[in-house]
């Protein structure tokens, strides 16, 4: 049997992570058309269909699963070591993925990227704004940013921020002429903007202020799947948003929202770059790594 090219393998990875025909031909910057011509040219020679396809959707067959899963570690580490033996003797280059979220992808953008990208001109960034959790190694992703608390537990940490606190907002439009918010029982007596989660069900706004804690299921007519986006609701007077402090600073700083029940407000550990351990970490991962522990001593 003819043994598949590099490149073939790479597209099967890339549209196993995209899920569609036209994004990774996007990212891996070729014609949709080729791109379809070469996964059937790969079919053709192994044997066995690799993805179902329709006009709306694609994904893995079952034989496309079992290629992927052991197919993605096998090129990651390809690629780590090219990239090792090329940094060895002259600038270092690569891809480094990132999946985090829009307020993640925020603070880097202001307090790491602009130092690493002017010290590490050859590395390319690319970071992807993901809601909901994913499987970084599965994805295809050198690494993830998420809160501590939801990093998984036989992933490294490095930590990107401090104790990260979360707010309940509302515009003062809003809250003129409505009841006062003294207590979190107050939230049921208001338009709340509520939050779903990526696995369907929705958020349910935490308290605590010493032993006494709700979590609370609160009313109203709009859900979203976005802190940003809640905020954006938030300043327009659409009602009361809960969501982490850095995403309504610039309300908070314009005065367009104000913060309520300050004394209930819950903390997190804050948020953190996090990679697999038992695995060898590229290059580029590297040297980011270095660069944001120099951003967080200064």
């Amino acid at each position: 049997m003819k043994r598949p090219s590099w490149n073939e393998l790479q597209a099967v990875k890339v549209i196993a992570a995209q899920r569609s025909f036209s994004r990774a031909a996007d990212v891996l910057g070729l014609k949709r058309s080729t791109l379809s011509h070469t996964i059937k040219g790969l079919e053709a020679t192994l044997g066995v269909q690799l993805f179902h396809r329709t006009t709306r959707s694609v994904a893995l067959t079952e034989a496309g699963e079992m290629l992927i899963a052991r197919l993605a570690p096998l090129l990651a580490e390809m690629d780590e070591l090219l990239n090792d033996v090329t940094a060895s003797g002259q600038q270092p280059y690569g891809t480094l993925r990132i999946s985090a979220s829009d307020a993640a992808i925020s603070l880097l953008l202001e307090s790491v990227l602009p130092a690493f990208i002017q010290q590490k001109p050859g590395i390319e960034i690319d970071l992807v704004a993901q809601g909901q959790l994913v499987d970084i190694v599965a994805q295809g992703f050198d690494a993830g940013i998420r809160l501590i608390e939801d990093v998984p537990k036989d992933m490294v940490a490095i930590p990107l921020s401090g104790p990260l606190r979360f707010v309940t907002v509302a515009s003062p439009g809003y809250l003129a002429g409505r009841p006062d918010i003294r207590h979190p029982q107050d939230i049921m007596q208001h338009t709340c903007l509520r939050q779903r989660l990526p696995g369907g069900k929705r958020y349910h706004w935490e308290y605590q202020q010493h032993e006494q804690q709700f979590a609370l299921d609160v009313p109203g007519s709009l859900t979203l799947d976005s802190s940003a986006l809640m905020v954006e609701a938030a300043v327009a007077g659409l009602g009361v948003a809960y969501v982490p402090e850095p995403y309504a600073r610039q309300g908070l700083d314009t005065k367009r929202l104000v913060t309520l029940l300050e004394e209930w407000t819950i903390t997190s550990q804050g948020i953190a770059l996090y990679f697999p351990q038992n695995r060898h970490m590229p290059v580029a991962l590297r040297l980011f790594v270095d660069t944001l522990k120099a951003a967080m001593r200064a």
